[in-house]
């Protein structure tokens, strides 16, 4: 299985009680366990140039002679012999690291609202193969919004970045991508294996790659290359396709004036006229006249849609995209220069109106229609493949390409088909299968997120795809369905387990075989679990209950050394096993690895709140001054992942004014040795697809907690692939 290269990532940090020194141990250096950790390579540890210690327990140390000024490097030991030298470090002064970042200028939206920016998700990947990671940071404009608000938006950007704060490059995603949670997902992974990262996410007519002088000012600006198909249909980069609303309305006008030629109207699915649809008397000749189809456009907009709902405030829908090319792009990771650009699949199709946008009581056009998801899997159990997929809620699809340095390939394709409606603006798609007779089954069960894991045991990766899991070679391994109970709204009905907005794939039960998936559901009364526990193999549940509402929240983790296993909490907290431990629970925004002791702690702090780091038991280990977490209500940090050091994860996040990522580490001294997460492909691949829409933690492929049995601790077999020698 082809990993990246890694250095040994040597940190050091002052602290009151002296420097601590932390760095990587390689799966590859790795060759037995013992009662605390894994053996395999020592390390000699030098300050000055003068040797002071040798470490064989662990991967850090804690000089209590060392001061801000000291060097230190660190040499790997094998059979008395030194194998190597890290390159040399000084101490964080200050207990963080301040990366500098070029925050984009603030923007005036075609209404005259203005917005500013603040840095967003974030990803690593080592772009110029020099064994570091490269930090890709996205940044969101204020007026970012769930794919449900109208309005416009600012451009979206991505920036690629040094630890020293150099800007490589930043990637303008142009005035066609909507800003929100939802619409960019940001794929950083050496997909070729020449020991250099790409970046790939979706694009549109306008992106751009931009270069800057040492100055800061604008060098160079490149656009993506439209494929030849828009260009000679006269698409260009100057194109706007977001729609005021008087665009909207005449796009009303335009979609009710060709309603007879709708191919659902043909087949006889839907009702042939208008008026049926919106029960009213029937009026109109069909074809309609620009005159009728205005009349109804009016009707619609006015009448019918408030009578839905008193939130269908369609005539100051504005801000969205519903029309125009849709791309995925591969970029260079290291320069920024575009790769290969090819269309979106699937395409948008149209507004929304056969996603089921204007059936529900709360008509939302360009909603179901952009959802999007991304992640990273080995699905041959050798390279990465990225997946990019659109729709979750009715519609689902999934696509999966390799890139082998000169093509994007297609590897396979998974669309569930239509939900099919009786009426496009009054019908509930809940629950019902598409019409693809191979994926049917797959509709309306996504999550906000999905998870990359080998949950069969065959070496390739699956797609935990919320209740689904697609197998690795874009089968149905299965869809998870159960019995509405008593207390629901249709007792005894057999019914998908549904969509939600949390989602957990790990081993959470050591004592069971393979992985297991917490998941939180949304479906309410009409979904048989508000949470619960499933065998990752087999979909089946072990334990859950029913909470009747949207339960919107979930976490797993370690929090009580006490108990076996991890705990899971959403309606309560519980072991592994299912007991109940009590109704009090952590938060659930998202966790770290990062006590000394490996239990799991919880990061707290939304909004304008400072975050911090708790333990479930020993309270409040970390306040993160000066910084803020992401994604409103989410409290999102821009990532938290093993980026250097010992196996504990950083946290890393946006300063308050966004001019830097304050990156902390732990320095609680450790006595337990096990290599860099990031040579566990699952731990791996979920840092990559972290960014994915409701950002969730990343979890190894095995049992990580307080218990730990080391006999267990996978060596993987990989292949470390380091730039120039693929």
């Amino acid at each position: 299985m082809q990993l990246e290269y890694l250095d040994r990532g040597l940190v050091a940090v002052s602290t009151d009680e002296g420097i601590f020194l932390s760095w990587r141990l390689r799966a590859t250096e790795v060759d037995g366990y013992s009662k605390s950790g894994l053996t395999g390579v020592n390390f000699n540890v030098y300050r000055d140039g003068e040797w002071i210690i040798q470490i064989e327990d662990s991967t850090n140390f804690l000089d209590k002679s060392g001061t801000n000024q000291s060097k230190y490097f660190v040499r790997a030991v094998k059979e008395d012999k030194e194998l190597d030298e890290s390159s040399t470090v000084t101490p964080w002064s200050e207990g963080y690291y301040d990366l500098p970042l070029q925050k984009p200028e603030d923007g005036i939206t075609p209404v005259g609202e203005t917005y500013t920016y603040h840095a967003n998700d974030m990803s690593v990947a080592d772009v110029d193969g020099d064994g570091q990671y490269e930090f890709i940071v996205k940044w969101d404009p204020s007026n970012s919004k769930d794919v449900s608000h109208k309005g416009y938006t600012g451009n979206t950007y991505i920036d690629t970045y040094k630890l020293d704060g150099h800007l490589l490059y930043r990637i303008d995603l142009g005035v066609n991508i909507r800003s929100g949670a939802h619409y960019t997902q940001f794929m950083a992974y050496d997909f070729d294996g020449d020991g250099k990262a790409e970046i790939m996410f979706k694009t549109a007519p306008g992106t751009k790659t931009v270069h800057y002088k040492e100055n800061g000012e604008p060098k160079s600006e490149t656009y993506i290359t439209m494929p030849s198909s828009d260009r000679e249909a006269g698409y260009s980069h100057t194109d706007d396709y977001r729609m005021s609303s008087d665009d909207y309305y005449e796009h009303i006008v335009e979609m009710f004036s060709k309603w007879h030629e709708h191919s659902e109207v043909l087949s006889g699915n839907w009702p042939k006229t208008l008026e049926e649809a919106f029960g009213t008397t029937p009026q109109y000749d069909y074809p309609l006249s620009n005159k009728d189809a205005r009349a109804l456009a009016d009707y619609f907009i006015d009448e019918y849609a408030p009578s839905r709902s008193e939130k269908n405030q369609l005539r100051s829908f504005e801000g969205f995209i519903v029309n125009g090319p849709e791309y995925l792009t591969i970029f260079n990771g290291e320069t920024g220069e575009e790769l290969q650009t090819i269309h979106y699949k699937p395409a948008r199709h149209d507004d929304g109106l056969m996603w089921g946008d204007y059936s529900a009581k709360r008509i939302e056009p360009g909603n179901r229609v952009d959802r999007f998801l991304a992640g990273v899997a080995y699905l041959d159990g050798e390279k990465p493949y990225a997946i990019f997929a659109r729709g979750y809620y009715t519609r689902t699809t999934l696509a999966s390409y390799s890139w082998d340095g000169m093509n994007l390939e297609q590897y396979w394709y998974v669309d569930s088909g239509w939900i099919p409606m009786d009426n496009p603006f009054n019908d509930n798609q809940h629950g019902k299968d598409g019409t693809s007779e191979q994926y049917g089954k797959i509709t309306t069960q996504g999550a906000h997120s999905l998870s990359v894991a080998d949950v069969d045991g065959d070496g390739k990766d699956e797609i935990v795809y919320g209740a689904v899991t697609i197998d690795h070679d874009g089968s149905v391994l299965y869809s998870s369905f159960d019995v509405l109970p008593p207390e629901s709204a249709d007792p005894g009905k057999y019914v998908r387990l549904g969509h939600g907005d949390a989602l957990h794939v790990a081993n959470i039960d050591p004592d069971r075989p393979g992985l297991e998936i917490f998941m939180v559901f949304e479906g309410g009364q009409v979904a048989p679990y508000g949470y619960a526990l499933r065998d990752a193999a087999t979909g089946e549940v072990l334990y859950g209950g029913y909470s009747g509402r949207d339960t919107g929240r979930g976490m797993i983790g370690d929090i009580d050394p006490s108990i076996r296993g991890l705990q899971t909490w959403a309606e309560g907290l519980f072991s592994a096993k299912g007991e109940h431990l009590g109704d009090s629970i952590p938060g659930s925004n998202m966790n770290i690895k990062w006590a000394a002791n490996m239990t799991t702690q919880i990061i707290n702090g939304a909004i304008d709140q400072t975050p911090t780091i708790d333990d479930w038991i020993r309270g409040r280990l970390l306040t993160a001054e000066g910084t803020r977490t992401n994604n409103h209500t989410k409290g999102n940090p821009c990532l938290v992942a093993d980026i250097f050091g010992d196996w504990r994860e950083e946290l890393l996040v946006r300063t308050t004014d966004s001019s830097a990522i304050r990156i902390f580490v732990s320095t609680e001294v450790t006595d337990r040795k096990l290599y860099t997460l990031m040579h566990d492909a699952q731990y791996r691949t979920g840092i990559a697809w972290q960014n994915t829409c409701y950002n969730q933690p990343a979890y190894p492929s095995f049992y990580f907690a307080s218990d730990m049995d080391w006999s267990k601790v996978p060596i993987p077999k990989i292949k470390i692939v380091e730039a120039g020698n693929r």
